[in-house]
């Protein structure tokens, strides 16, 4: 039986605006076998609309809004899980604003239930003064993802868990992060595909998010070597992906 592919999208399938060698061809893979396969990431700036168009553009063709998860979207349905037509302080992209008001939610200002906090170029020091003080006050500290670094073309630039970190840092409190390696979201994409984590191999760069969240959910787990990791930081880690590839050129979907 083919497995079910959950794939990452930074450091796998592009590097910023730069497409990774072999990309295209394992896309094509996917789609020419019927493989059931989610693109999972902790991207929270952008729809799946927005990863689809992005794909497009860099030549991968051929997919739909269905093909995507976001952190965002993670995020989104386990606030509405929690509470109903809440309200939330947000420092992130409209990606994550989307999503949130997709299920209810009204953005505010003032004495919000929530602080979501996701990466956002735009971070500045207002921000952080208004996060703290609304924490401090009793809202409930959320992030889409723990991610310190992002891979970009060029080298990697700072990602939501540096924001996450300084507004930790001044309130003394730690945030919940639903995206990877949270097994949360990746029962989300599971229950998505209508598949058994036994039935699945998760794909992505990073061991401490999408190889110990593949892990503790259940599947079979890929690490390939073009985004973060490399062997010698995998070899710090006291646990270890099924397989290690360099890029996902080198996957056949068929063989996992």
């Amino acid at each position: 039986m083919i497995k079910s592919v959950i794939c990452d999208m930074d450091g796998v399938i592009y590097r910023g605006k730069q497409l990774i060698p072999g990309a295209t061809d394992f896309v094509q893979r996917l789609l020419s076998t019927n493989t059931p396969f989610l693109f999972l990431t902790n991207n929270a700036e952008q729809t799946p609309l927005d990863l689809r168009l992005k794909l497009e553009s860099l030549g991968i063709h051929g997919l739909t809004e269905e093909n995507f998860i976001t952190a965002a979207m993670a995020t989104a349905m386990f606030l509405k899980a929690q509470k109903e037509s809440a309200t939330a302080y947000v420092i992130g992209g409209g990606g994550l604003m989307s999503e949130l008001y997709k299920v209810g939610f009204s953005l505010s200002e003032s004495n919000p239930d929530y602080v979501v906090v996701a990466k956002s170029t735009s971070f500045n020091f207002d921000q952080l003064k208004k996060a703290v003080r609304m924490i401090d006050a009793g809202a409930k500290f959320i992030g889409t993802n723990p991610d310190m670094i992002d891979p970009v073309e060029g080298g990697n630039e700072p990602a939501a868990g540096t924001i996450l970190a300084a507004i930790a840092a001044a309130t003394g409190k730690k945030p919940y992060i639903v995206g990877k390696p949270n097994a949360l979201m990746m029962t989300l994409a599971t229950r998505k595909l209508g598949t058994h984590p036994d039935n699945a191999v998760m794909i992505g760069d990073r061991m401490d998010t999408d190889i110990v969240g593949g892990m503790e959910a259940g599947m079979k787990t890929a690490l390939v070597l073009s985004g973060v990791t490399t062997p010698e930081i995998m070899a710090h880690f006291p646990y270890k992906p099924d397989y290690v590839f360099n890029n996902v050129g080198e996957i056949d979907p068929q063989a996992l």
